[in-house]
């Protein structure tokens, strides 16, 4: 377990942004109140944070008892500064005695449960004239710094933004985020569990690659064959073309290049992209897409405050994809919002697809390594208008995209029937597919607009281990945040193999 200390000045959003850290954390949350709950205005306020905060959290009232009122759960205290100025006023000459005693006790209960403190910055201005305001100011001063010596990660707090000055916000990104599909399978199994397509990158990309190699590998890695290419191909500029070490580098850029204040992750999607934003100390704030409405993007449901908003289209696991309007209503003023389209080559045609759309606040994230076949490449770009494409290049490492990568690029973009001929092979796997899994029972799936679907079943590990025993890799999506263990993202292969995979599942079913 451990401890964070979020510091901040008056009305610098410090409270809002440990709700935000306090929303993620697993299981019931205690909010401690050290408010004066007999001051009418003060119980006013209490009551309005009460309303706005998750029904399932319990609010206490600390009083004196700090460490007592934290030790029933995990918890929020908020805030330092008002405890300490009730403990002044109840205890006068023995405040100091009480706050040294309960702030030792708040750190050892930090050892075993998550505890948040949120604490007034202080040392700002010049010294109280008055002794009452100088002790409460020595008391506080005191408390932040015992506090900060013993949490694990301390974030300051200046009009509405975080930055973390000791500790490591990487220390929060839940193990999870960073699970992956090619971690399930075995040599020799069938694999359904990766989303790349089989058996391997198409003759006419060997072959491209094969007739550079010899130069391509003797000189530092030029991007700007490919931006021209990929410029063409999509009808942009090539100062708008990032190419990136694969679509996770692009979101990982997101970051540094854009510090936003709050976050939005689109969920079912990408979990590389909260991983990357939260090991850069970024706020994160997770919006869930309904299984009861197929999974369709619902714009409203995007905080407000949100100026970074991250969707993924088609998704994964689930393979919806969203209509270029939905995804357009997610743009607001003061906002960006990042599409990964790092599935879309897959889909015939791209339907939906905002690539080849100019719009100053929107960037698009491409990915061909999964239909070409090259993960071992990492080939992946970004389409941003030149604004945002300069952002993320300062803050790119030099050489990003290695000179097989961006060769993959250029060939790719000299050859759209090619891909398209990719694409529909991948369709026609995923139907057949689909209607292997209509058929059995015990499972519930949705529709799906790339080579691979998602299941829901009552048992998801005994059905993944029973397919494992029948040598079929699938992917468990209890990973992906808002899917349990009963979730499973199972890839489309040919005919053949989509029939070993329905007859195994069937029995494992049964």
């Amino acid at each position: 377990m451990s401890l964070t200390l979020v510091i901040g000045g008056t009305r610098s959003g410090k409270s809002a942004y440990a709700e935000r850290l306090a929303e993620e954390i697993a299981g019931p949350v205690t909010y401690v109140a050290t408010a004066d709950s007999d001051d009418a205005s003060m119980a006013h306020r209490i009551r309005r944070h009460v309303e706005r905060r998750p029904a399932s959290w319990t609010t206490v009232h600390a009083g004196d008892a700090l460490g007592s009122a934290a030790e029933a759960a995990d918890c929020l205290i908020d805030g330092l500064g008002v405890w300490i100025a009730g403990v002044l006023h109840r205890h006068d000459g023995a405040a100091g005695d009480v706050v040294v005693g309960e702030i030792e006790r708040v750190i050892e209960i930090a050892r075993s449960r998550e505890v948040i403190v949120v604490a007034e910055e202080a040392g700002q201005g010049v010294l109280p004239p008055d002794d009452l305001s100088r002790r409460w100011l020595d008391l506080l001063g005191a408390a932040t710094q015992r506090l900060g010596r013993a949490a694990a990660r301390v974030d300051y707090v200046v009009a509405g933004r975080a930055m973390t000055i000791a500790g490591s916000p990487a220390a929060t990104v839940p193990a999870g985020l960073r699970r992956h599909g090619d971690q399930d399978g075995r040599p020799g199994d069938g694999d359904h569990a990766v989303d790349v397509l089989q058996p391997g990158p198409p003759g006419w990309l060997v072959a491209a690659l094969g007739d550079g190699l010899g130069e391509a590998v003797r000189r530092s890695p030029d991007a700007r064959g490919a931006m021209v290419a990929l410029s063409a191909r999509h009808g942009r500029d090539p100062a708008e073309i990032v190419p990136t070490n694969g679509a996770v580098e692009a979101l990982w850029l997101l970051g540094p290049a854009l510090r936003p204040r709050l976050a939005a992750c689109v969920y079912p999607g990408s979990t590389e992209t909260e991983a990357g934003l939260r090991a850069h100390g970024v706020p994160i704030a997770r919006v869930a897409r309904n299984p009861e409405d197929g999974f369709r993007l619902d714009p409203r449901a995007v905080p407000a405050e949100a100026d970074l908003v991250i969707v993924g289209n088609p998704v994964s696991p689930s393979g919806t994809l969203d209509p270029a309007h939905a995804l357009r209503a997610l743009r607001a003023p003061g906002r960006t919002v990042v599409v990964d389209e790092a599935l879309m080559s897959m889909v015939p045609d791209e339907p939906g697809s905002l690539a080849g759309e100019r719009l100053e606040d929107v960037i698009v994230v491409r990915s061909l390594t999964e239909l070409l076949s090259v993960p071992g490449l990492r080939v992946g770009y970004v389409l941003a208008p030149p604004r945002l494409a300069d952002a993320l290049r300062a803050v790119r490492p030099p050489w990003a995209a290695n000179a097989l990568a961006l060769a993959t690029l250029t060939a790719a973009a000299e050859h759209p029937a090619e891909l398209r001929l990719l694409a529909e092979r991948a369709a026609a796997d995923s139907a057949d597919l689909q209607a292997r899994l209509r058929p059995i029972g015990g499972l519930r799936t949705w529709p799906s607009a790339t080579p691979f679907s998602l299941i829901e079943v009552a048992d998801g590990p005994r059905v993944v281990a029973a397919l494992r025993g029948a040598s079929i890799a699938v992917r468990p999506a209890a990973s992906f945040p808002g899917l349990d263990e009963g979730h499973i993202r199972i890839t489309a292969r040919d005919p053949e193999r989509n029939a070993a995979l329905a007859r195994a599942l069937a029995e494992a079913l049964r």
